[in-house]
């Protein structure tokens, strides 16, 4: 999902991607995903997704917070 056809996800779509999951605009509500959307979102240089990651992650749990941290990882090591 994070792929556009050939192209990388962009730290744009990327941080979309959170904002979704965060409102759950398909689905239910998902802070983990949302988290790490904005995660790597922030990694690749979109400068509102640290902002939104550190407020959601007010309302998760440690537990939570580490799930959606190894996401990220395992994400951004297969792309």
């Amino acid at each position: 999902m994070a792929i556009m056809g050939e192209q990388p996800a962009s730290a744009d779509i990327l941080f979309q991607m959170g904002l979704d999951s965060a409102c759950g605009r398909h689905g239910a509500t998902d802070l983990v995903s949302a988290h790490k959307w904005f995660n790597i979102a922030a990694l690749k240089g979109n400068t509102n997704a640290a902002r939104y990651r550190k407020e959601i992650s007010g309302e998760m749990s440690p537990a939570e917070i580490a799930e959606a941290q190894r996401s990220a990882r395992e994400w951004l090591s297969m792309h």
